[in-house]
């Protein structure tokens, strides 16, 4: 079938469109949000293809993975139809309640699409569908799925990686706070993008965390491979693709245990604390035990391989895809 869809998280949509169907991805001039085309840094198929607004009233379209309520009105502009209605449609819920503005409190967050019933919500973890309010909407949870990228893990750098997006925007969500504290008990890599000024924010000596802005996909799971351990100081998300990442590539985890993150790693996989102290004596732990860490990476890479595997998330989705097609 023909899939319509933003390419708005590119980690995920690199997972989608390796699936059976074929995949519309609009693409605008500017190639701003409302299209940014296919991806430039992630490896996609042909069937991943651009599109223009004015080309979509010309294709077949046969189902619409909406993302954000902007989508809504895209379909109505450029389409002439209406998502749940003329279009079968999805709403894909990357986030967490409580990160986008004007989403209301936590536990009390109630969905965009809470008060319609014709389109489903497929929520990316089984925290958000709980602590989302989704009114009367149907809600599916369709977990992430990563492409493998092999087990890669050397640890031969005794360093702590961390991947985080716009840390100095989003501050504390992501624990840019907390990079003080990591960098007083290992020296650490930050990949990611928007890094700028991070330095500078929390007063981070470049001695002892150096910056990797915007990196190449396949470059930076190269490049996280050879730190020791992978450190996730994220209070608040979803649940972190480039940990879901670090997981397959083998490395040890030590994260907050927080949102999805406690379902997602496994005792044998590393240190999960809402203690920051006790995640820094793990780092340690890792960074001095080099056998304690490569045993917990094995078990991370299982475990990330069985839950999170490409082939249940496409199967998932085309089980979705179909009942609303029907």
């Amino acid at each position: 079938m023909r899939v319509l869809l933003w390419h708005v998280h590119g980690s995920w949509t690199t997972a989608f469109v390796q699936g059976s169907h074929e995949y519309l991805l609009p693409v605008t001039p500017d190639r701003g949000p409302d299209g940014l085309g296919r991806a430039r840094t992630w490896d996609w198929p042909a069937a991943a293809r651009e599109v223009t607004p004015e080309q979509l009233r010309d294709e077949d379209v046969d189902v619409v993975v909406l993302q954000r309520t902007r989508d809504l009105e895209l379909v109505r502009e450029w389409l002439g139809r209406e998502p749940g209605r003329d279009l079968p449609a999805v709403f894909l819920e990357h986030n967490a309640p409580g990160l986008e503005p004007g989403d209301g409190p936590v536990p009390h967050t109630r969905h965009p699409l809470a008060d319609r019933d014709d389109i489903p919500i497929a929520h990316v973890t089984w925290f958000n569908e709980l602590f989302y309010d989704n009114g009367r909407a149907p809600t599916t949870v369709i977990e992430h799925g990563i492409v493998d990228p092999g087990e890669r893990y050397t640890g031969e750098l005794a360093r702590a990686a961390v991947v985080t997006n716009e840390p100095v925007r989003r501050g504390r969500t992501v624990g840019a706070d907390l990079l003080p504290g990591l960098a007083a008990v290992a020296p650490v890599d930050v990949f990611g993008m928007g890094l700028a000024g991070l330095h500078e924010r929390y007063g981070l000596d470049p001695d002892r965390v150096a910056l990797h802005d915007d990196p190449p996909q396949a470059e930076m799971h190269t490049e996280l491979a050879r730190r020791r351990v992978y450190v996730h100081p994220v209070r608040w998300t979803s649940l972190g693709l480039s940990l879901l990442e670090a997981m397959h590539l083998g490395l040890p985890v030590v994260a907050l245990a927080t949102t999805e993150v406690v379902e997602a790693v496994p005792a044998e996989a590393g240190v999960l604390s809402t203690r920051p102290g006790a995640l820094w004596d793990a780092v340690r732990t890792y960074l001095h035990d080099e056998d304690a860490a490569r045993l917990a990476g094995k078990a991370a890479r299982a475990a990330a391989l069985e839950r999170y595997g490409l082939p249940r998330f496409l199967s998932d989705w085309d089980r979705l895809l179909g009942e609303v097609t029907r």
